[in-house]
């Protein structure tokens, strides 16, 4: 799981899951759902793995509109889903590119070592980013 600002800077990465796992169910097991749900009044852009959440916490997690019809859907329907669809991708774009930026990183694209290491590296490789986009923030406020 990973959390970016507005800008698509990385804020966050969770530790890897030694095996699969659902991404509703990694978020529960991290706290996610107490911590929205008794924090501060915020807007969570996530994707349609955390359908549901948005009930557990008040409304904070915004998730693609799930689709009512499967086979047959009238025509009005298809759309106003697919123009809510298109604007939540919209708005979910810049969190896209951040993980984009995490997964661009050699260590994390070709690893071939053990699952174990999994957490460390993506750990490692997440506070590397973090400062890299903090450095260049900071740099470009300057000049």
């Amino acid at each position: 799981m990973v959390v970016t600002d507005a800008e698509g800077r990385l804020l966050f990465c969770s530790p890897a899951e030694p095996a699969s796992c659902a991404d509703i169910t990694h978020a529960r097991k991290l706290g996610l759902v107490k911590l929205l749900a008794n924090g501060p009044a915020m807007e969570i852009l996530a994707d349609a793995g955390y359908q549901g959440l948005g009930a557990q916490t008040g409304g904070r997690v915004i998730t693609p509109p799930h689709r009512k019809f499967t086979k047959n859907p009238p025509e009005w329907y298809e759309e106003i889903h697919e123009r809510q669809r298109k604007a939540h991708s919209s708005r979910r774009i810049r969190v896209e590119h951040g993980i984009g930026h995490l997964k661009n990183w050699r260590a994390l694209a070709r690893h071939h070592g053990r699952r174990e290491h999994m957490s460390d590296i993506i750990q490692a490789v997440a506070a590397l980013l973090s400062h890299q986009q903090t450095a260049t923030k900071n740099s470009s406020a300057r000049t």
